[in-house]
């Protein structure tokens, strides 16, 4: 009995992926299907990076084609396919980067750092090419984090900076330009003015994702972000506790208002194990993160343990996705870098390189 593309598309369908939330038929994700006697084979083409997850990708799209009367094996490959998303509406996207996304939070001591550059790793991890900027000229701390605080960014042409690297990720900060004790007394325009500079004139190369860690809060530096920086998502992090919802609150308003999408919700410090009897309690409240992407209905990313490994790691220069990719938070991590790079998948496709410059000249 010879088996139809029909009968092979219907049953991928009935596999629903956990970081798209549809099908793989529907998400226009399947490639070259090619039946030859009892023998499948097709491709899976993801817009967003996960190495982590092709296996089993691979096991349940096996197990739903080779149930089919007449198959006898599925032969399958995934690769991801990265591209570049719309952004509001007056702006275009950036030469060398393809997605920006906005790490923010209402608040500061959320550990809004911590998962910007933990993001940034897991998305390189997971197979993208992968920048951060430190758009905290009052505090940045990403330097540090990559373990590369003392290193000071070259310029080959005495205009631009050329991006440091840490960890496998281009990274700029102000932090970078200035000594570890030296204060930023500085008043709004100059600050904003850095933000542009910082990420104008620096040679970002061949960018899926430039990761951009926000200072904490709703002022000047997030909303030059939002007028001025072609922006595809923003990740909003807070902790259970009520006083840190409400600034998240304010900041996922913000993004709104300014016609940025928010990706989703992450939840740092959601519950504390004891690293004696491994006892597990709420110190900072429960399901806060959770009830507050149900009110507004945008996704919850995931939740982060209160652990001493992700604060000591991060203070080491060695983030936890960077000492241990495979550990418990290092697979927290890479989890929430897939849902947030599928949500942005999901996104309208940014046309703009694809149109022609049109010049209208008086002959």
């Amino acid at each position: 009995m010879s088996v139809s593309q029909q009968q092979i598309e219907e049953s991928i369908a009935k596999y629903i992926d956990p970081y798209l939330e549809k099908d793989l038929v529907a998400a226009k994700a399947i490639r070259d299907i090619e039946i030859n006697g009892d023998q499948v084979s097709f491709k899976v083409v993801l817009g967003f990076p996960a190495k982590g997850h092709y296996d089993k990708l691979i096991a349940e799209l096996k197990k739903q084609v080779e149930a089919i009367d007449g198959v006898s094996a599925a032969n399958i490959e995934v690769s991801s396919e990265i591209t570049a998303h719309s952004v509001q509406s007056s702006l275009k996207p950036l030469e060398g980067i393809k997605n920006i996304i906005a790490v923010a939070s209402g608040k500061g001591g959320v550990g809004k750092s911590t998962t910007a550059v933990n993001l940034a790793l897991a998305l390189k991890e997971e197979g993208a090419k992968v920048g951060i900027l430190d758009a905290d000229i009052y505090g940045p701390s990403i330097p540090r984090m990559l373990g590369i605080a003392s290193a000071k960014p070259e310029s080959a042409d005495g205009k631009s900076l050329e991006p440091m690297q840490g960890h496998g990720l281009q990274a700029m900060s102000i932090g970078f330009m200035i000594d570890d004790e030296t204060p930023m007394i500085w008043r709004g325009p100059m600050v904003t003015q850095a933000l542009e500079q910082l990420l104008s004139d620096t040679n970002w190369t061949d960018l899926d994702y430039l990761v951009i860690d926000l200072p904490p809060g709703t002022g000047d530096v997030q909303l030059t972000l939002a007028q001025k920086v072609p922006v595809s998502g923003a990740v909003i992090v807070t902790t259970p506790q009520d006083i840190a919802l409400l600034d998240a609150r304010k900041g996922l308003k913000m993004f709104e208002k300014v016609e940025v999408p928010v990706l989703g919700i992450v939840e740092n410090m959601s519950v504390h194990i004891c690293s004696e009897c491994g006892h597990a309690e709420p110190i900072f409240g429960q399901g806060g993160g959770e009830r507050m992407s149900e009110d507004y209905d945008v996704d919850f990313l995931g939740a982060l343990p209160l652990e001493m490994s992700i604060r000591t790691n991060g203070d080491e220069g060695t983030p936890s996705v960077a000492a241990d990719p495979n550990g418990t938070v290092g697979m927290i991590y890479r989890d929430i870098a897939r849902r947030t790079a599928a949500k942005l998948a999901l996104q309208a496709k940014d046309y703009s390189n694809k149109f022609p410059n049109i010049v209208i000249q008086n002959n």
